[in-house]
């Protein structure tokens, strides 16, 4: 049967054998009127006071937006934020705009104005945060384990803090959005390396679905209390696009409902394990590089047998990438087990480790075939994955050595996450 993988902006179409099982997100049609539900959403929102009520007598605001690896609708969610600033009388003088971009690396002009509109990026302040530029950074405290608190000073400055975002299934932190706006988003390099430790992340409770209990969340969301955001907005989106929820206000509350209604529609039952499993990254961007793409392995690796294959169908038009250490741990490496050895046994955490523990630990679990058409055979060798030239006849090999092998397709990758029924 012919399956539909989410890869690049285009999409690629495989077939695979009869009766193999497709782990699809529940169908979510968009809402009706994404304006007004914004709208609705800033004045009436779930939890606490409304947006105008909030910024009445204030004098400066900062609207903290996701950055060009994930799927936020913010060409939409922007504009509609920025006329109700208008409204209250807030012009482009008063508000500035601030990309989370975590340790990635900063948007380029073309991509920011793709994301916020050409008229948004003309008339409006748009900064892209470095965590490694210790100018733009200020300590506002310390942890309860002794990390340093480091956030963003246009963050800081503004007595209005607003955070748009995206909540999606998140491979160690439960779910993104919320919290996660403002820690990685906006955070120093030495907080997020802080919170992203070999420890936490290879703890259980770090995982796809789970915030409570989970130490990632818990240290993240202790650095954002130190300087919390005025008001929250965040969305979900379907595989077109289309929003289908908006949650805002003050607090947890809102995101929280948003994390369950995510997990009613992109977290999949399924029966048993497989022996093979073919997942994506959810398409652009999230598949824009190799270091995004380990969410993809990520959600495979709950379903897959102990000794399976997983076959990665990621674009990785922006290769490896090289904003971090990821690469590096990588090359550095003769196999899994010197990869996971050199994290538990370095001095201090370094940036991006967490990617490579993840995909060594997927590793550990199952052989992982890689088909990039943004990287070369030698690169995804040199990545410790195995050059896949084409997913049908890498499928054909596999299955040809066990005709009962049973196989799973994830066409929308960590976009739909399996859960064992």
């Amino acid at each position: 049967m012919l399956v539909r993988l989410a890869y690049g902006e285009t999409g690629i179409e495989i077939e695979v054998p009869n009766g193999s099982t497709v782990v699809k997100s529940s169908p979510v049609p968009g809402l009706d009127d994404e304006r007004d539900a914004l709208r609705e959403a800033m004045r009436t929102p779930q939890a606490g006071t409304s947006l105008p009520g909030l910024i009445r007598d204030r004098r400066r605001v900062v609207l903290v937006f996701p950055d060009v690896t994930r799927a936020m609708p913010s060409d939409r969610v922007v504009p509609a934020i920025m006329d109700e600033l208008n409204t209250a009388g807030f012009g482009p003088d008063r508000v500035t705009l601030l990309s989370a971009t975590g340790t990635h690396r900063s948007n380029t002009p073309q991509e920011l104005e793709r994301m916020l509109g050409a008229d948004i990026v003309e008339r409006y302040t748009v900064v892209n945060h470095d965590a490694r530029d210790n100018g733009m950074l200020v300590k506002v405290g310390t942890t309860s384990q002794g990390a340093p608190a480091l956030l963003n000073r246009v963050y800081l400055d503004a007595d209005v803090r607003i955070i748009a975002g995206l909540i999606e299934p998140h491979f160690f932190a439960g779910y993104s959005g919320g919290p996660k706006g403002v820690c990685p988003g906006v955070a120093g390099l030495e907080t997020v390396l802080y919170c992203h430790d070999a420890r936490r992340i290879g703890h259980p409770a770090a995982t796809w679905g789970q915030v409570v209990g989970n130490p990632v969340q818990e240290l993240l969301r202790e650095v954002v209390a130190m300087a919390p955001p005025t008001f929250t907005l965040d969305v979900t989106v379907n595989q077109a696009g289309s929003i289908t929820g908006v949650f805002a206000g003050s607090g947890y509350s809102a995101h929280a409902a948003g994390c369950k209604f995510v997990a009613r529609t992109q977290e999949c039952p399924v029966q048993g394990l497989f022996d093979v499993v073919i997942t994506t990254n959810g398409g652009y961007p999230l598949d824009q590089n190799l270091y995004q793409a380990i969410k993809g392995l990520s959600a495979a690796a709950r379903i897959v047998k102990p000794g399976g294959a997983i076959i990665l169908a990621a674009e990785c038009r922006d290769g490896i990438p090289e904003h971090g250490r990821y690469g590096a741990i990588l090359s550095a490496a003769r196999n899994r087990a010197e990869i996971m050895a050199s994290l538990h046994n370095g001095a201090e955490t370094v940036p991006d480790q967490w990617q490579a523990q993840v995909q060594a630990l997927v590793q550990e679990k199952a052989d992982v075939y890689a088909f990039c058409g943004g990287l070369s055979e030698e690169q995804i060798r040199a990545a410790h994955l195995r050059p896949c030239l084409s997913i049908e006849r890498t499928l054909a090999e596999i299955v040809g050595q066990n005709a009962d092998a049973r196989v799973a397709v994830m066409p929308e990758g960590p976009y739909a996450v399996p859960v064992l029924a």
